[in-house]
């Protein structure tokens, strides 16, 4: 983590991290926040299964929208990324905070998924800042960064768990977490020594991940890991509560919520240690490794639902700590072999492709849950991680892996 000119670290460069990470735990809050307040609305608007899912594939596609749109116009390189954070997250901010006058599915998943199409302003473009202060150690910066951003998609469901509020309560609370988040960036956020430089506008960088054959591979791998990661994040919570009422526990709703968001938020530990392994060991073994383990849990769930409440959260825990210690390794591997000046462009396409099968699987869960039964359902997760095991070991035995990590791969 030096300057690779002085031989020492940036200054400001620790402060920048921490608040950065500060930042992104506070603008993706909004991202769960229906999510977890789904048993309530369940009771309040008489969700059907079909409905309960579409409040959180609304936010999927709605930032799929976003990024495509963002990438088209190159926003994330052309204009200056704190302008576009600072609105883009009070702009989520304020579509979260609608969903309180709502009283219905049909109001709420439009303002959903309006959330989702705004944080396509607000993930990519933290990713590209934190870039701008390390060169060295870069994947641990990120990993941090992804830490942030898990432990703010968890935090709903800790304000749920909590107890005390309704779910406009939770709401209005992820609401403001999220508007402090853009407060913050005005006022402390700003690019660090090594910047990228400002691009000019060409629509044509949108298809790098389609002619880089590094982008290409390190995608194929994020794709795979995107095929579990959401539907693990989406449906644990129900998952968690099914298996909880199995066994006869009471009052399930504040347990599963508070089971899911450790699950979920021990997440950015698995970041913040797959960023290390990544810089120290390649990020090209580090998101094999954390695959493999990720996969095997999502198998091993069915196995054990129903079964003692320690067993299951020890299985969600470790599955929670792998499923998204790899995510920040794709993008930073990303940002090591594309065209410097269009970093953020191409971090977006490889975000929006990503999200896009996240919608699959997310609409798929309660399918097969209703059909095979918890027992079955998280298996179908598992493919994913393997097709992104193959592409990452492939990419390791390319020259572009000289690229990557010092030339670890």
């Amino acid at each position: 983590m030096e300057d690779r000119s002085t031989g020492t670290r940036p200054a400001g460069q620790t402060a920048a991290l921490l608040t950065m990470a500060g930042v992104a735990v506070l603008t993706m809050t909004t991202w769960f926040s229906a999510s977890a307040v789904v048993p309530q609305l369940r009771d309040d608007w008489s969700l059907t299964t079909t409905e309960v899912s579409f409040l959180t594939i609304a936010v999927q596609l709605g930032f799929v929208v976003g990024a495509l749109v963002s990438a088209l116009v190159n926003l994330a390189d052309v204009f200056p990324a704190r302008r576009v954070l600072v609105i883009s997250a009070v702009l989520a901010a304020a579509a979260n905070a609608g969903i309180v006058f709502a009283d219905s599915p049909e109001v709420a998943i439009p303002l959903r998924f309006l959330t989702g199409a705004f944080l396509a302003g607000v993930y990519p473009v933290t990713l590209k800042v934190m870039a701008t202060w390390f060169r060295e150690g870069r994947g641990m910066a990120l990993g941090v960064m992804v830490g942030g951003l898990t432990l703010g998609s968890a935090m709903p469901h800790f304000v749920n768990g909590a107890g005390g509020l309704d779910w406009r309560g939770v709401i209005i609370a992820t609401s403001g977490l999220t508007l402090l988040g853009a407060l913050i960036t005005q006022v402390r956020v700003h690019d660090g020594p090594f910047p990228f430089a400002r691009a000019p506008f060409d629509p044509r960088q949108a298809t790098q991940l389609f002619t880089n054959r590094g982008i290409r591979l390190a995608s194929i791998g994020y794709f795979g890991h995107m095929w579990e990661l959401y539907a693990m994040w989406a449906w644990f919570l129900v998952y968690f509560g099914d298996s909880l009422a199995r066994n006869g526990y009471a009052d399930t709703d504040r347990a599963a919520a508070l089971g899911t968001f450790a699950v979920i938020g021990i997440g950015a530990v698995g970041c913040w240690l797959g960023g290390v392994l990544g810089d120290a060991w390649g990020r090209t073994r580090t998101t094999a490794a954390a695959m493999a383990i990720s996969g095997s849990c999502a198998i091993l769930a069915g196995f054990v639902f129903g079964g003692p409440v320690w067993l299951v959260l020890a299985v969600g825990l470790v599955w929670g700590l792998t499923v998204v210690a790899d995510s920040a390794q794709f993008s930073t591997i990303v940002s090591e072999v594309c065209d410097q000046l269009y970093v953020g462009t191409a971090l977006t396409v490889q975000l929006a492709i990503g999200f896009t099968l996240t919608v699959i699987t997310i609409w798929l869960v309660p399918i097969l849950r209703d059909s095979v039964g918890w027992e079955w359902t998280f298996a179908f997760l598992a493919p994913g991680p393997a097709i992104g095991i193959l592409a990452m070991l492939y990419l390791l035995r390319l020259p572009e892996s000289e690229l990557i990590a010092g030339g670890r791969g």
